[in-house]
C-alpha cells in the first residue's frame, strides 16, 4: 500500500510525504522523492488531505450500547469496530469501581480477547478505581471503593496478561503512597477522583505517581491560596495530564489554560466515553447506575456527569475549532502522548518506519476519508 500526496504528521509538523506500507507496518517515509521505485505498491490517492497516526484512547469506557466491563468479547469486538471507524487504532479502555471477582473476569477475558482485521489493537487496560476517594466519587460505585492493595493489582496483572497500563487512584487515603512507592516501577499511577491537595499530591509525585485522571473533574480546583492537584502535576514536571475536550467536561478557555500550563509534550487528550456513545438520547449504564444522556451530556440522576459519548476524534476536532487548540498540538496529545505514557512510542503514535501502518486521512475540515489499521484501509 501506497498513501500519496498528503499532509502528512511527522515529528510534530505537518510535511509533503508519501507513505509505503509492507504488511502490518510502516516501510518507509518518502518526501516526494523516490516513490517512482515502488510502482507495485497499490496507490491511495491523499492529496489536498492531511495524513496522521491513528488516534489512542487510554481512558474510555464504552460505545454502541457496550461497555469494557462487560468483560465479554463480544462486548470488546462492539467497542473495536466502533473505535476504528472513529479513527481511534489502539484502545486502553477503563475499568469501573468493581470488587475483584468482577474484575478478574474482565481481565481474564481480555487477556484471551484478539481484534478482527478491521477493529482497533486492544494495547492495555486502565484500572479507574477502586482505589479512589468517597468525596470525589463522580460516577464510580461508593459501595466497592477500597484501600490500595498492590497484591490484588499484581493478582489481576497475571490474569490480565500484562494489560494492566494505568492504576487511578486517591493519593490522600489509607496506604496510597506505599502503593505508588511499592508499585510505581509496574504501572503508571494515575491521580483521579481525590480530595488531596497541593501537599499531598506533590507526595504523591515525588513517591513515583505520573500521570493524572481527566484533569479538573473529580478533582479540587486550581485555587490562588489552595493549588491543589492541578498545580502539583505542573509542578512535576515528569507528569502527564488527561484533557476530556467534548465541550461539556472542561470549558474552552480552562482547555487553552491548560495547554499553555503543561504545554502539548504532557497533555493526552481522552474521551471517557461510555455505552451510549453512537447512539440516540435515552437511558443507559455506567458502572451499575443509570444513565441520563440529552445530546452531548451523559448525567446521572443526581446531576452529576457520567463520562462523554463524544469519541476522541470528536474530542480532537472540537479542541481544534472550537477551544482554537493548535491543530499540530491537538494531534500530539491524541497519538504520541498517549502512545509514551501507555510504554508503545517504540510501535505505535507516529508515522515512521517500522512502526505499525495505522493512520487517518482527515479532510480540511478535519473529517474521515479513510482509516487504515495495520495496513488495511478500512471505509
Amino acid at each position: 500500500m501506497r498513501i500519496d500526496g498528503g499532509k502528512v504528521f511527522v515529528d510534530g509538523v505537518f510535511k509533503d510525504a508519501n507513505i509505503l506500507c509492507e504488511g502490518e507496518t510502516i516501510s518507509a517515509v518518502c518526501y516526494r522523492k523516490g516513490i517512482a521505485a515502488f510502482p507495485h505498491h497499490e496507490a491511495f490517492d491523499a492529496r489536498s488531505c492531511y495524513v496522521i497516526p491513528g488516534l489512542i484512547d487510554l481512558h474510555f469506557h464504552g460505545c454502541m450500547g457496550h461497555d469494557f466491563c462487560e468483560g465479554t468479547h463480544e462486548a470488546f469486538h462492539a467497542l473495536c469496530s466502533y473505535e476504528a471507524s472513529r479513527g481511534v487504532t489502539s484502545v486502553c479502555p477503563a475499568t469501573m469501581t468493581y470488587p475483584e471477582e468482577k474484575l478478574s473476569h474482565i481481565m481474564t477475558q481480555a487477556a484471551s480477547f484478539a481484534p478482527a482485521p478491521h477493529e482497533s489493537a486492544l494495547v492495555g487496560i486502565n484500572m479507574e478505581g477502586p482505589f479512589i476517594s468517597h468525596g470525589k466519587i463522580g460516577a464510580q460505585n461508593p459501595a466497592y471503593v477500597q484501600p490500595c492493595d498492590a497484591n490484588m493489582i499484581r493478582r489481576l496483572q497475571a490474569l490480565s496478561g500484562g494489560l494492566i497500563k494505568l492504576v487511578d487512584i486517591a493519593p490522600e487515603e489509607r496506604g496510597a503512597l506505599e502503593f505508588i512507592r511499592e508499585m510505581h516501577d509496574e504501572v503508571c499511577i494515575s491521580l483521579a477522583h481525590t480530595c488531596a491537595d497541593y501537599q499531598q499530591a506533590c507526595d504523591a509525585f515525588e513517591a513515583g505517581a505520573c500521570h493524572v485522571t481527566h484533569l479538573c473533574n473529580a478533582m479540587p480546583p486550581l485555587l490562588h491560596r489552595a493549588p491543589g492537584p492541578i498545580a502539583a502535576a505542573f509542578d512535576a514536571s515528569h507528569s502527564t495530564v488527561e484533557l476530556i475536550c467534548d465541550g461539556i467536561h472542561i470549558h474552552p478557555a480552562m482547555v487553552r489554560c491548560m495547554f499553555g500550563l503543561f504545554g502539548d509534550d504532557r497533555i493526552v487528550l481522552v474521551s471517557d466515553t461510555m455505552e451510549a456513545t453512537g447512539l440516540e438520547d435515552g437511558s443507559y449504564e455506567l458502572g451499575g447506575q443509570e444513565v441520563f444522556v440529552h445530546g452531548k451530556e451523559a448525567r446521572l440522576a443526581a446531576g452529576a456527569l457520567a463520562g462523554s459519548v463524544s469519541d476522541l476524534m470528536t474530542c480532537l476536532r472540537c479542541a481544534v475549532q472550537d477551544m482554537n487548540i493548535a491543530l499540530e498540538s491537538a494531534l500530539k496529545a491524541a497519538t504520541e502522548n498517549p502512545a509514551r505514557v501507555l510504554g508503545l512510542d517504540n510501535e505505535r503514535g507516529f508515522i515512521k518506519p517500522g512502526y505499525f501502518a495505522d493512520f487517518v486521512v482527515l479532510d480540511k475540515n478535519l473529517e474521515i476519508k479513510q482509516v487504515f489499521i495495520r495496513g488495511k484501509e478500512l471505509l
